[in-house]
């Protein structure tokens, strides 16, 4: 259950615009908090609510609950779809939700596979259960067409005690605040930062190797040039810019260079360890 006693935010664009264009401007907020680095006890429970009926919606339209399934982490977000859904009065959506969600859990291991998978042989006649999984995806489709759930949701957004309507730059205003507040902000940014760098390419972190040995702080990667002359030869390189100006990086076999663009200094380089360890050493 969530705690927080910020108010739901929208924008004021969207109050004067549909029932869509309300449950989208939500959507819209609550990204910007989670980017901002706010968690869920920080973000109004009916901002979230809204946000992940929204998702469970957009997801069960698209593939059904299959998809649902596949990009949910069920744990934490099944109970923000149901108290979504009952603070909004989608009384027959919540019935529905939780019949689905039952029956989802109670397939075996193999007939949630099928049901996932979707791709039953066109002969093979479905199992009871995966045919039940099926025939609640088809109840969700007529639902959606005779309870409003967007019309629910945008409703009960607006409805919202304290609610806050703000342009686009009294929200990054308001954002801003409400991180300011954030008790450890550092270790959270600190999270954030390693975590994208698990997902960064191999270019990236090469660059940042060589920025750290030299002692420069990175800014922006620019762009990639694959018409790059080094050494006589044309090979990729990468331009950058940091604290200390532009540069960028090129490499060989067995090691990687930055290089100031102006002067052809190398500022830095970093040695390749074997092959099969994706790590590099300074050189």
């Amino acid at each position: 259950m969530t705690m927080s006693q910020n108010p739901v935010v929208l924008t004021k664009a969207s109050t004067d615009a549909g029932s869509e264009e309300v449950v989208d401007a939500n959507v819209h907020v609550v990204n910007a908090m989670y980017g901002s680095l706010l968690d869920a006890g920080e973000i109004a429970p009916a901002a979230l609510g809204s946000y992940y009926v929204d998702f469970y919606v957009t997801q069960s339209l698209e593939g059904g609950f299959a998809q649902y399934v596949f990009t949910a982490d069920r744990d934490e977000v099944d109970p923000l779809i149901r108290e979504g859904l009952a603070g909004m009065g989608a009384t027959a959506h919540l019935q529905l939700f939780n019949r689905t969600a039952a029956a989802f859990d109670a397939l075996s291991e193999e007939d949630e596979e099928r049901y996932l998978d979707g791709d039953l042989d066109t002969e093979e006649e479905s199992p009871d259960a995966v045919r039940s999984m099926e025939e609640l995806d088809g109840e969700f489709e007529e639902l959606f067409e005779t309870e409003n759930i967007t019309a629910l949701n945008a409703a009960w957004l607006l409805g919202q005690e304290g609610l806050l309507v703000l342009d686009d730059e009294e929200l990054a205003a308001y954002i801003e605040r409400q991180v300011a507040l954030i008790p450890n902000l550092e270790e959270r940014q600190a999270a954030a930062e390693e975590e994208a760098l698990e997902d960064a390419p191999d270019f990236e972190l090469i660059i940042r190797e060589l920025c750290d040995i030299a002692g420069y702080t990175l800014q922006k990667i620019t762009m990639g040039d694959p018409n790059y002359v080094h050494d006589g030869e044309k090979t990729l390189a990468w331009h950058f810019t940091t604290d200390h100006g532009d540069f960028l990086m090129v490499e060989e076999d067995e090691e990687a260079f930055m290089i100031n663009p102006e002067t052809q200094e190398i500022v830095a380089a970093v040695e390749f360890e074997e092959a099969d360890d994706d790590e590099m050493i300074d050189a």
